[in-house]
C-alpha cells in the first residue's frame, strides 16, 4: 500500500524510509502525551483520600497522657483545692502536700482511662504540691492583710521558737531568740520558713504522686 508523504504528499511506498520526491523520513516516533499537573494533583489526592490509617498498637490509648501539659493542670489544681481544704479543717499541712499528689494522680488516671508509670505521678504530685503552696500562701497572705492578723501570726511563731528552745536548751539558743524578736530577724525566719514550705510541699507531693501510681498500677495488674 501506498502513503502520501507528510511533509510533500507525494505518495510514497510502504516500507521506504524516506520520501523520493523531498527526501523527508518517513518512520515517526510518537510519544505518550504527559498527563497535566491537574489531573496528577487529583489523582494524588483521590489516593490519599483511599489510603487507610495504620491500626493502633493492642493496648495503646488514642490520646496518651503526657505530663507536663496544660491538661494536666485541672486534676492538680482540683487535688490541691481539697487538700487546702482538708487542712483549714484541721489536716496538717504537710500530710495535705503529701493527700494532694496522690488525688492528683488519681484524677489524672481516671481522666486519661488509663494506668500511669510511677514517674508521671511523680510529676503530677508536684505539680498539686507547688498549687497547694500557692493557695496556701495567698489565704495566710489575704489573711495578714484583710484582717489585720499579722501581730498575731508574728506571735504564734515567737511562740513556737520558744516552745523549741526550750525543748533544746543551749547557749546560742538566746540570742537567737534576741535575733527572732527583731524585725530583721522575724523577716529572715519568715524567708526561711516560705522557703522550707515550697520544698517540702513540692517532695511531698511528688512522693504522694508516685506511691498512688506504683498502688494503683499494682492493683490494676491483679
Amino acid at each position: 500500500m501506498n502513503h502520501p508523504c507528510y511533509k510533500c504528499g507525494h505518495m510514497i511506498e510502504d516500507g521506504k524510509p524516506f520520501c523520493p520526491e523531498c527526501g523527508a523520513p518517513q518512520i515517526r516516533v510518537v510519544l505518550p502525551e504527559s498527563p497535566a499537573p491537574a489531573a496528577v494533583a487529583g489523582e494524588a489526592a483521590v489516593l490519599a483520600g483511599h489510603a487507610q490509617p495504620e491500626p493502633a498498637l493492642h493496648g495503646e490509648p488514642s490520646n496518651p497522657l503526657a505530663a507536663g501539659r496544660f491538661h494536666d493542670l485541672k486534676p492538680c489544681a482540683l487535688a490541691a483545692g481539697i487538700a487546702i481544704v482538708l487542712s483549714f479543717l484541721g489536716l496538717n499541712p504537710f500530710v495535705a502536700a503529701l493527700g494532694a499528689g496522690g488525688l492528683a494522680t488519681v484524677f489524672s488516671g481516671r481522666r486519661a482511662l488509663a494506668t500511669l508509670p510511677p514517674a508521671m505521678g511523680a510529676r503530677l504530685g508536684a505539680m498539686s504540691g507547688l498549687l497547694l503552696f500557692g493557695f496556701s500562701t495567698l489565704f495566710e497572705t489575704l489573711a495578714v492583710v484583710l484582717l489585720h492578723k499579722g501581730a498575731e501570726l508574728r506571735a504564734q511563731m515567737l511562740d513556737k521558737v520558744q516552745q523549741i528552745s526550750q525543748r533544746y536548751p543551749g547557749a546560742q539558743v538566746q540570742p537567737f531568740l534576741d535575733f527572732v524578736k527583731t524585725p530583721e530577724g522575724f523577716a529572715f525566719m519568715m524567708a526561711g520558713s516560705v522557703v522550707f514550705a515550697l520544698v517540702a510541699f513540692i517532695a511531698l507531693g511528688s512522693a504522694g504522686g508516685a506511691i498512688a501510681a506504683a498502688v494503683l498500677g499494682r492493683s490494676h495488674r491483679r
